[in-house]
């Protein structure tokens, strides 16, 4: 706690000091936009290193994992057993097949909802995310006095998401941070629509 004096010898606070005051932080991430970010950057994720580096020693109200899932993927199951083990509360929606063959699940709305629901249990959010369609979200909650901060890759991320958000972090400064190295235990996310693209490390 910062006494009078304190305050009156240093009344500008520098912006690491006024970051370094996230209160309680809750973390959504957009496991498929998280994916194909790690791919454009050539890295594979660690996530315990991910969790560690959101929360940067705030005080962490719960981390949430959307992805979508295929029931009979072993390997991914495997994956998000992990995750629920390790720190993430996973919330996961059955992949559906479209008309081109590929496959996907959109989670935006139960991201949007969880981030609203949660509302005064904390003080910031931190959206691991480029899609713009979570603008509207984002710039509720912070009407309702939460902090924002928008991870994800520049080249992927919308414009309308950083214009409403009070921070962006972009994944390529990070991801010395973030990367798996050898040492890392092999856990592996993979989207089902992905596998093969990258080969088993």
């Amino acid at each position: 706690m910062l006494n009078h004096q304190q305050i009156e010898s240093n009344d500008i606070f520098t912006p690491e000091q006024v970051l370094e005051n996230r209160g309680r932080v809750a973390i959504f991430i957009d496991g498929s936009n998280l994916f194909y970010a790690a791919l454009q950057l050539g890295i594979e994720i660690d996530y315990t290193k991910l969790l560690c580096r959101l929360t940067s020693g705030s005080r962490l109200l719960r981390s949430f994992f959307y992805t979508g899932v295929d029931r009979t993927n072993e390997k991914q199951q495997g994956f998000l057993l992990w995750m629920r083990r390790n720190g993430y509360r996973v919330i996961s929606k059955d992949l559906v097949q479209l008309p081109d063959g590929s496959k996907k699940a959109n989670l935006d709305v139960e991201i949007a909802v969880d981030m609203m629901a949660l509302v005064g249990s904390y003080d910031t959010a931190v959206l691991v995310s480029g899609d713009g369609d979570l603008a509207y979200a984002v710039d509720a909650v912070s009407y309702r006095g939460v902090r924002v901060e928008v991870v994800s890759l520049r080249s992927m991320t919308s414009d309308s998401l950083i214009n409403v958000s009070d921070r962006y972090i972009d994944l390529e400064n990070i991801k010395e941070d973030i990367q798996k190295t050898s040492k890392s235990p092999s856990y592996t996310y993979r989207p089902l629509s992905t596998i093969g693209l990258m080969e088993e490390s």
